[in-house]
């Protein structure tokens, strides 16, 4: 059997096409939101929003495919080396990023807006997997169990002084899901959880003004209705007057008389909960379960743990970011800068994500025990 044929077998097309049928439904989304504004998409027009989220797809499929061929323990090798940069790039952005809606998040690289924080999330989780891999016979100490906080509290807290409360979150769940699945003592787990809810109020009182005004808010939007309760309100009026069918694309009031601030971001679901109406939702859920069920399915199949924890963590990455946005739009968490997974409009998330799904390829391609000459021979 030659290596072309081994590598249609052992890949997982259904994982990849889960995630371009999501991009797809993204992209007519955006295509939607932006109608108004950019008018229809034309091949030719990078600066329009459907044209700039097909070619940042187009980059991260093509950067999955390459990386799947490479094999994922040499990231074992290269992790030092990435956390650093990653590092550097969240005190970098704080000190020369662009300054959105009062946090700094986004650096420009060539005239298009880089969020390193979205990349250091992929990050994190390859240098977890790596550490806890590595420690697995020690798995229960406190020294590593505390090293392996650090490694995703030291990002975290970058990130918090951006200030992106969202994706702080983000990171501490990530590295609860892949301790947790390493095999971490519970008795160090239920002390940091205490911890955790006796420190909660001073942690509130040390919230910065916006931050407790924005869970205000997120409590009695009617507060301010026309300021900034205004997004909150417009988007449950958006998903509760869509029904089970929707309006149908660009036919939804809310969306095309932009009542929505990020409607393509933040606010995607809602244009989807306002134009598909319920079908459309469960649509996108039952991608989302598809998607996260062959990310499962590659955990499970990995030969070792570096790579099973990873495949953990992708999910965990995944699954999280698409609970925070879909319960921002639909009024069960307060509001934050957090992107629907393969759907919301932006380069940085849609190519980290695809990157993380080349990995879990190259961990499932590499499941079964191939030789050197196998895998590279022509």
């Amino acid at each position: 059997m030659n290596a072309r044929t081994m590598r249609l077998r052992d890949l997982d097309p259904i994982l990849m096409l889960a995630a371009l049928a999501l991009v797809t439904l993204g992209a007519l989304l955006i295509h939607s939101g932006t109608l108004n504004r950019f008018g229809p998409p034309s091949v030719s027009d990078f600066s329009h929003p459907v044209v700039r989220q097909g070619v940042f797809a187009a980059v991260g499929l093509l950067l999955a495919l390459v990386i799947a061929r490479i094999d994922y323990r040499a990231l074992g090798f290269l992790t030092p080396t990435l956390y650093v940069v990653s590092i550097a790039s969240l005190l970098f952005v704080l000190v020369v990023g662009e300054e959105t809606f009062g946090s700094r998040r986004w650096i420009l690289v060539g005239g298009t807006p880089v969020q390193p924080s979205e990349i250091a999330k992929l990050v994190v989780i390859i240098a977890l997997a790596k550490y806890l891999s590595d420690h697995q016979e020690s798995i229960g100490t406190l020294r590593v169990f505390l090293t392996s906080l650090a490694l995703a509290a030291v990002p975290a807290a970058l990130v918090l002084v951006q200030p992106d409360l969202g994706s702080t979150v983000i990171f501490a769940v990530i590295w609860l899901g892949m301790v947790t699945v390493a095999g971490a003592n519970w008795r160090h787990l239920l002390g940091l959880f205490t911890t955790a809810v006796i420190a909660a109020p001073f942690l509130f009182v040390a919230l910065r003004g916006y931050q407790r005004e924005r869970i205000s808010l997120w409590l009695d939007p009617e507060s301010d209705p026309l300021g900034a309760g205004f997004n909150i309100l417009q988007a449950k009026i958006s998903i509760g007057s869509g029904g089970v069918f929707g309006k149908g694309l660009t036919e939804g009031s809310q969306t095309q008389l932009d009542y929505l601030r990020t409607e393509t971001t933040d606010y995607v679901f809602s244009i989807l909960g306002e134009e598909l109406g319920l079908v459309g939702a469960l649509l996108l859920f039952g991608l989302f379960m598809l998607l996260l069920w062959r990310g499962l399915r590659v955990a499970e199949l990995s030969r070792d743990l570096f790579g099973r924890l990873i495949a953990i963590g992708i999910v965990v990455f995944i699954l999280l970011q698409t609970f925070i946005n879909v319960a921002v739009n639909i009024g069960m968490l307060p509001v934050t800068g957090i992107p629907l997974p393969f759907v919301s409009q932006g380069g940085s998330s849609l190519i980290t994500f695809f990157i993380g799904l080349g990995i879990m390829q190259s961990i499932l391609l590499r499941h079964r025990r191939l030789s050197f000459r196998t895998f590279y021979e022509p």
